[in-house]
């Protein structure tokens, strides 16, 4: 498990502007959290040191560009080794319409966030899955309908 970072007030303030804007400039970020922009350029200098600012990433509307299907897949798999697990890892990395993967507790071992044109876009992935990653188990998919919520940012105040 990774080290807990502390994060002062003034850290998850600036923590609030970057996830709200990351192409405010320091001097405004500053401004925002009543710093002058060396310190506050100090501070989000150590929280990306640190890895808690990963990175900054801009934010795009999949359904603009044309992928308006949203799929969540669930496998369970008979195979939990160490070898298996690093050729999922490793086939699900290399289709980049997997944007998330979560190992799973309970009756689900993986679960996959897909974002694709349509049910056919959909099934050439999972095509490609199966080919990449022998021996999957029960793969099952349910296509969202609507999203009633979607974000990114990790409320500061929740620290």
């Amino acid at each position: 498990m990774s080290e807990i970072i502390e994060l002062d007030d003034i850290d998850k303030k600036i923590l609030g502007e970057v996830q709200k804007d990351s192409t405010q400039s320091i001097q405004e970020i500053a401004d925002a959290v009543g710093l002058s922009s060396n310190p506050c350029w100090r501070r989000i200098r150590r929280m990306e040191s640190e890895g808690v600012i990963q990175r900054r990433v801009a934010i795009v509307d999949a359904k603009k560009i044309g992928l308006g299907a949203t799929v969540f897949v669930t496998i369970r798999t008979r195979q939990h080794d160490a070898q298996w697990l690093t050729a999922f890892a490793k086939g699900v990395r290399k289709l980049p319409e997997i944007i998330e993967c979560h190992r799973m507790s309970g009756e689900t071992d993986y679960l996959l966030k897909v974002v694709v044109r349509d049910i056919a876009h959909y099934d050439a992935v999972y095509q490609r899955l199966i080919n990449l990653v022998p021996g999957l188990g029960d793969v099952s998919s349910a296509f969202s309908m609507e999203s009633l919520k979607y974000g990114t940012a990790v409320d500061p105040s929740t620290i």
